[in-house]
């Protein structure tokens, strides 16, 4: 992954789907030859000169300041997660070839406090997982509720829903699961671009998923901290479930992700059911 290359992409196409009239910019008529925003608009937005914005979206991102970046975010209108993914992709460019830039580990392992935790949440499915999606650590819940995912090794989401034969199934929106884990692995590339398990695993993907290889040059990005997720698990059935994510302080790079559904809902009881059903079978195993 080429950190000048995803600066150039990135910004031509926040600016692509953004008009002049969502920029607040009259309209002066006439044929367009970009269906958004031109460079010289952009430029104007964000308070600098067109050479200036011209070298920064050409991957040119040395000497560039919080300041400018603040700028270009408010005229394209990032949302949180574009705008943590073009300081991500600025800081990366200039770290060039520098070693001492933050890489993932190939292998990341969860402390047993951490794993002690999420077994003592006995009423949600609960799992950890790092940047690349890997499922590092889950209670019984959580292998209950993924066991699909869970038969991979390693169990990985991505490889899950653009390779398992199964993921249209479990995911009763399917696009919407592939969009978003595309623009999760989008962010995190952006954040460690030189971790060598994340580019096989996007090679893997492009290579095996032509849909992902769509979303993977979009370059939409998202944060994985809360929203829902739409299933139809294999034993229970439908599930409409709240998430949310908690960041581990002491394992940076490292997600907790509990799931939850409102008490007295057919998924809070669908939930119960599939909780006791492994307990049984923990039981009687």
């Amino acid at each position: 992954m080429d950190s000048r290359s995803d600066i150039r992409e990135f910004l031509t196409s926040r600016r692509a789907r953004l008009t002049p009239a969502e920029a607040g910019l009259p309209n002066f008529g006439g044929q367009r030859r970009v269906a958004g925003l031109r460079r010289e608009e952009v430029a104007l937005l964000a308070g600098m000169s067109v050479e200036y914005y011209v070298r920064l979206e050409r991957g040119n991102a040395l000497g560039v300041s919080e300041q400018v970046l603040d700028g270009i975010s408010r005229a394209l209108q990032l949302d949180d997660a574009e705008h943590a993914h073009l300081f991500d992709l600025v800081r990366a460019a200039n770290a060039g070839a520098q070693p001492t830039r933050r890489r993932a580990p190939a292998t990341q392992h969860v402390r047993p406090a951490t794993q002690q935790l999420i077994d003592a949440m006995t009423d949600v499915p609960a799992i950890v997982q790092n940047g690349r999606l890997d499922i590092l650590a889950s209670n019984r819940l959580g292998r209950a509720l993924f066991a699909e995912i869970h038969a991979l090794q390693p169990p990985n989401f991505a490889r899950y829903v653009f390779l398992g034969e199964t993921a249209p199934d479990l995911y009763r929106d399917w696009e919407d699961a592939a969009q978003q884990t595309v623009a999760l692995l989008r962010a995190e590339a952006g954040r460690v671009p030189r971790d060598r398990a994340l580019s096989a695993l996007v090679g893997e993907l492009s290579t095996g998923s032509q849909r992902f290889a769509e979303l993977w040059a979009s370059h939409d990005v998202r944060e994985h901290r809360t929203g829902v997720k739409l299933m139809r698990h294999p034993v229970v059935g439908d599930l409409d479930l709240s998430f949310e994510g908690l960041g581990l302080p002491t394992d940076p790079g490292l997600l907790l992700i509990a799931y939850s559904a409102e008490p007295g809902s057919p998924t809070h009881e669908r939930l119960q059911l599939l909780s006791n059903l492994t307990a049984t079978a923990s039981i009687d195993n």
